[in-house]
Parts: C-alpha cells; sequence; structure tokens
C-alpha cells in the first residue's frame, strides 16, 4: 500500500468488479476504503472457487485494503447512519443505474446536501443523457453492445467474447483514473462534482481508439479498422515445436529482421523501407512471418531474436505465469496469510514507487468485518450496535 491518499475516505457501495477493482486501486495508493454491503454481502463473494461461502477467489482479488460494512439502505436508520458516514467521506462510488440510486436516497442531490464537497462517482451501464440510462449492463452485455465481440468474431464469423472481463476491468481503469481528476478538483478549489463513469461509452472509446480509422475524417473515407490489428496473419506464429509472439514493428526490425534469416533482399523492398507503404501491406509483411517461423524450434527463435531488439516472446498459458522467471523476479505474486482463509497467493499492484512510503496491504475483509470499529468510530456504543444488528439494519460479522 503507497502512502499517496492517506487520509482520503473512498465510501464503496460498489459490487461484483468494476467498482471493487476501482476501489481497490484507491486503497492500494493508500485511500482509506469502506465496502458498505447490504446484509448479504457482494454477490461476487458467493463466486466459487473459495474456501469458505462468503470469500471467493474473485472476489479477494479485487477487494484488498478496505473494511467492510454490511449495510440495509432500505431501512431509516440505516440511511441516516449511511448520511453521517457521508459527512466524513471524501468519495462516494456506486453502479447502480442512476434511478436506483435515487430510490435508495443516495442520488447525487441528496448526498450533496449532507455533503457538498464529496467527490461523487457513478459507474453505469450506458450514460444517463441516452435512451439506454435505465438498461441492465453487465460485462458479456457490453462486450456484445461495444464492437468488441464483433471485432472478436471467431473463423467462421461468430461474434464471441473474451475469455475474461474485459469491459469490466478497462472502465474501471477509468473510473479510478476519474476519482483521481475528482480529488485534485476537491483539492484545490474546495468543490466536490458528479462524475458519470458508464460502461458502454467507455469501452467504446477504450476500442475505438485505432478502430476509428476512416471514421475520424468528414465526410468518412472508409470504414472502421485498424489494419494491422484485423490482419488474418496477426497472431502467435506456429514454431517448429510450439508459438511464438513475434513483433518486428519498426523500419530497423524488419530490416534486421530478414537479414537475420538470410534474406537481405526482403529488407530492401519499399514496403519495409517505407513506412506509409509498409502500413498500407502489412498483410504481405506478415505472411513472411508465418513463413520463416515454423523453421525453428521456439527455442531457437528466442536464442536468436535475443541478440537483437526486435521484440519476442514466448506464448505462455496462465499456468505458466507462476513460475514466469520475470515475475518472479519482481515479486508479482505474493503469498500471505490471510486471518480466516490461511495460506494465500495474490497478485501485488503492478505499480513500484520510489519516494513514497510503503506498508503492508490490508487483507480482503470477511462480510461485516468493520461494523463495530466503522459505527463505535460514529459515537454508538455496544449496545446500539447490538440494537441495530437485531432490527436487521447492520448483519451480524462473518
Amino acid at each position: 500500500m503507497f502512502a499517496i491518499l492517506n487520509g482520503v475516505r473512498v465510501l464503496d457501495l460498489s459490487t461484483i468488479v468494476l467498482g471493487p477493482y476501482a476501489t481497490q486501486m484507491l486503497g492500494d495508493f493508500g485511500a482509506e476504503v469502506i465496502k458498505i454491503e447490504n446484509l448479504d454481502g457482494d454477490l461476487f463473494r458467493t463466486v466459487r472457487p473459495g474456501r469458505s461461502e462468503k470469500m471467493g477467489a474473485g472476489f479477494v482479488n479485487s477487494n484488498r485494503n478496505k473494511r467492510s460494512l454490511t449495510l440495509n439502505l432500505k431501512t431509516e436508520e440505516g440511511k441516516q447512519l449511511f448520511y453521517q458516514l457521508v459527512k466524513t467521506a471524501d468519495v462516494l462510488v456506486h453502479n447502480m443505474r442512476n434511478k436506483t440510486a435515487i430510490k435508495l436516497g443516495i442520488g447525487y442531490d441528496e448526498i450533496k446536501a449532507h455533503n457538498a464537497e464529496i467527490v461523487y462517482c457513478a459507474a453505469q451501464g450506458f450514460g444517463e443523457a441516452g435512451p439506454l440510462a435505465d438498461a441492465p449492463a453487465y460485462d458479456d452485455i457490453i462486450q456484445a453492445a461495444s464492437g468488441f465481440a464483433h471485432m472478436n468474431a471467431d473463423a467462421e464469423g461468430n461474434p464471441r467474447y473474451a475469455p475474461t472481463i474485459i469491459a469490466d476491468k478497462v472502465v474501471a481503469q477509468q473510473l479510478a483514473l476519474a476519482v483521481m481528476g475528482g480529488l485534485m478538483q476537491k483539492f484545490r478549489s474546495g468543490k466536490g462534482c458528479f462524475i458519470e463513469v458508464p460502461m458502454f461509452e467507455g469501452m467504446v472509446s477504450f476500442i475505438m481508439i485505432e478502430q476509428f480509422s476512416n471514421l475520424s475524417f468528414v465526410p468518412s473515407e472508409g470504414g472502421t479498422g485498424y489494419q494491422r490489428m484485423n490482419s488474418p496473419y496477426r497472431r502467435p506464429y506456429p514454431t517448429k515445436d510450439g508459438f511464438i509472439g513475434l513483433l518486428p514493428y519498426s523500419t530497423k526490425h524488419w530490416i534486421e529482421f530478414f537479414n537475420l534469416v538470410d534474406h537481405p533482399e526482403l529488407a530492401e523492398m519499399e514496403i519495409v523501407t517505407d513506412p506509409i507503404k509498409r502500413s498500407e501491406n502489412i498483410d504481405e509483411l506478415y505472411k513472411k512471418l508465418l513463413e520463416f517461423a515454423p523453421s525453428k524450434t521456439t527455442d531457437q527463435w528466442c536464442e536468436l531474436l535475443a541478440t537483437t531488439d526486435i521484440p519476442h516472446t514466448r506464448v505462455n498459458r496462465l499456468d505458466d505465469l507462476l513460475n514466469n522467471e520475470h515475475l518472479q523476479a519482481v515479486g508479482l505474486f505474493e503469498e500471505y496469510q490471510h486471518p480466516t482463509e490461511g495460506a494465500m497467493r495474490r497478485i501485488r499492484s503492478p505499480f513500484t514507487m520510489q519516494g513514497v512510503a510503503q506498508t503492508d496491504d490490508l487483507p480482503t475483509p470477511n462480510l461485516g468485518e468493520a461494523n463495530e470499529s466503522i459505527l463505535h468510530e460514529l459515537g454508538l456504543d455496544t449496545a446500539a450496535i447490538k440494537a441495530l444488528q437485531e432490527k436487521g439494519v447492520i448483519g451480524l460479522t462473518i
């Protein structure tokens, strides 16, 4: 945990992955993140595998450096406790549809009345100004709506989802960045703000940086698509015994590669030496990689390419990464002892920093683990907390 956002309090009402991953980043940067859950807990807690009912591996991997408070916001007492917390907070994050937040009494106007300086971030499926504002959305829906599933079609042209929750995780990083921007505004001006971070718009903007292509011009000069990305010959190339990731990119790389494979005449082609011609004829060059790759084993290619500056890599399986030499050297995977789940392994924050104090990460909390400590901070005594539990305003600590 880095001491960058020390003193910043974040109220995290989000669930599943998008919001929790974003607020975990804020926690990694030192913010105090209070994860406010309903009495049953975040649904992602129950996604398997897991050693206990409410501590699934995916949940654990996206909720470190947080405190968990269970609170029934459908009760008046729960709502009033929440408003007390709002007065102490710098940031509020949720991933509800706007109409749901307003119905619960936690829309921006209501929250601003309790804390005008708060940075309020709503991560919705679709932007509030459009006709889909009230439509439900999860990662698969956004992959389909954004064009990603179509762009990722199989060989027969059937749209398919990526085998990872890419929309959730991309927009999570946009959300974390938006919060940081909001905090800068707050600290400079003393004023809070409302920030909408819609998944659909966020994913489209992510994809279209390079894919917008000819639509960038008015009038359009063709359709979408970045030729290099969409080349049928852009792939991990089959070697004599496996595959290799290989990407000559610059003029220097291509010349070096063709000389390396004893075809200097290819290095002199205009589609190699002229970057515009190369961009227009990238399929032809990638076909050459496909032709040359099977001539050597993966080890032979790696040994040969190591003498050059040409980008290349072995094609790893996910299961290979735990023992990857580089990742082991930088300590990306850490073993630790969780207070209730026992010996665990986590993926640390990918950042490294110098000149910033660093402390140990807090383990992912059990459901309602911080109920008593947070409510004591609000001035409630043990008897009052017990009464709230009996009324179903807060849950029992698990």
